[in-house]
């Protein structure tokens, strides 16, 4: 396994918005990856054993290194690979305050509008899936009678996307595809796979549509496949790469040797519990033991993430 010690594995399924966005960062960067293709719903028991019970897709494992959410993927693939930079255009940081736009708001309009107007995509099991990770019920009655409003919203958005691109730029941050385009693309691939009616909302706009057109040319660079066991001998042949670090500025106090638990703050808001390792402004590391794969260290972004210490 030496030689996959360092090999990005990307737990994912194909018709993830978010997995999405990384792979065109790939793209951008030409890099290698092995896609590793976990099931679109629970149960999922190699991924929860590697990241300790968070659920979400897509994570990235390196070695013994698990990172969660895109913010935390795009960051680590940014510093260990920073040529191709996804920071473009004079963008240093405001990228990923961005991702908290398209994540969030830009993303929940593509729900509404998705399920809102296509039927029979959600199955039976799919709803109470989704019911348990948003702590919600899922009503599709509720998004179709809500859809035209959201149309609105998302129309209101992609014309954020239009104006930008009205000078007649490639790229939302001029000549050079970077993490502004892989924030917004994925929400646009999302519904054109699944929603002819938010499809033709997007087609009102001919800078987006052609810009949209240059973003799928660019691909996901080269894919590779790899299983979901193979994935956890990686990790428990291999060691995390993380260094115990303390953060003079961090501000509840929290020292490397702590036991703290790590949740998102909108959904998916299972408790991951852990030793601290490391953390700063944008990063928590925590180290925690599986009988499948050993130890292992979690990393999760700080904005949208809580850091509690335990007991």
């Amino acid at each position: 396994m030496t030689d996959m010690q360092n090999a990005i594995l990307f737990h994912q399924y194909d018709i993830s918005p978010f997995s999405e966005k990384v792979r065109v960062a790939f793209g951008i960067k030409g890099l290698t990856w092995y896609a590793v293709d976990q099931p679109v719903i629970m149960p999922k028991p190699e991924l929860t054993a590697l990241t300790g019970g968070y659920r979400k897709i897509p994570v990235m494992q390196i070695g013994a290194d698990i990172y969660c959410d895109t913010q935390i993927i795009l960051r680590e693939i940014e510093k260990r690979y920073p040529t191709p930079s996804l920071f473009v255009g004079g963008d240093k940081a405001l990228g990923w305050g961005m991702g908290l736009w398209t994540d969030r708001v830009l993303f929940q309009a593509a729900v509404a509008v998705i399920f809102g107007t296509t039927e029979g995509f959600a199955d039976e099991a799919f709803m109470k899936d989704r019911e348990k990770l948003m702590g919600r019920p899922f009503n599709t009655d509720e998004m179709r009678a809500g859809a035209p409003m959201m149309m609105e919203q998302l129309r209101a958005q992609l014309d954020w996307l239009e104006e930008q691109l009205s000078d007649g730029r490639a790229f939302l941050m001029g000549s050079e595809a970077g993490i502004a385009d892989v924030n917004a693309f994925y929400n646009l691939a999302f519904i054109r796979w699944i929603a002819p009616a938010g499809a033709a909302v997007i087609d009102a706009f001919k800078n987006v549509v052609a810009w949209e057109k240059r973003i799928q040319e660019i691909g996901h660079g080269d894919r590779q496949e790899l299983g979901r066991e193979e994935a956890l001998d990686i990790a428990r042949d291999t060691t995390s790469t993380e260094t115990e670090t303390a953060d003079q500025g961090e501000p509840n106090g929290l020292m490397p040797g702590d036991q703290v638990h790590v949740m998102a703050d909108d959904y998916g808001r299972d408790p991951i519990a852990g030793v601290l390792v490391s953390s700063s402004a944008q990063h928590v590391a925590i180290k925690r033991n599986d009988p499948r794969v050993g130890d292992v260290v979690v990393h999760f972004p700080r904005a949208g993430f809580l850091v509690m210490k335990a007991g």
